[in-house]
């Protein structure tokens, strides 16, 4: 006879299965701060990436402009405006990657743990159902 809590906690876990258990097997292989600090330090270099080339971009757009008014004062504000705006995005990016990341961990490590329940709880009832 089919008992209907052993087919829905398996349909439960075939669904995790089909959409989360890679990704949060890998996940729960690291340390929460490692997994957070690895990934807020890969945003940061891809911020910082982005960042230069569209800075370099928008420089080369406007390079006959930048170059008809060189001067000391101009290159210094240029510059501080560059510097300010790239510190201002990492700060942002970087406050913002780690809650991210802290919070796609949590969620992680609960899937997993309630994955590892519902497989104890399924061996209990094959013992059952074997006695």
């Amino acid at each position: 006879m089919l008992d209907k809590r052993r087919i829905r906690l398996m349909t439960r876990m075939a669904v995790y299965e089909k959409k989360h258990i890679g990704q949060d097997l890998k996940i729960s292989t690291y340390y929460k701060n490692d997994y957070v600090s690895l990934n807020t330090l890969i945003t940061f270099l891809w911020i910082t990436a982005g960042y230069v080339i569209v800075a370099g971009l928008c420089m080369l757009c406007n390079m006959e402009a930048i170059l008809e008014q060189m001067d000391v004062g101009n290159l210094i504000l240029l510059a501080a405006i560059v510097l300010g705006g790239y510190l201002i995005l990492i700060m942002f990016s970087c406050i913002w990657a780690s809650s991210f990341y802290k919070e796609r961990y949590d969620c992680s490590k609960e899937r997993v743990k309630k994955y590892y329940r519902d497989l104890v709880h399924l061996e209990k009832i094959d013992m059952k159902e074997n006695k």
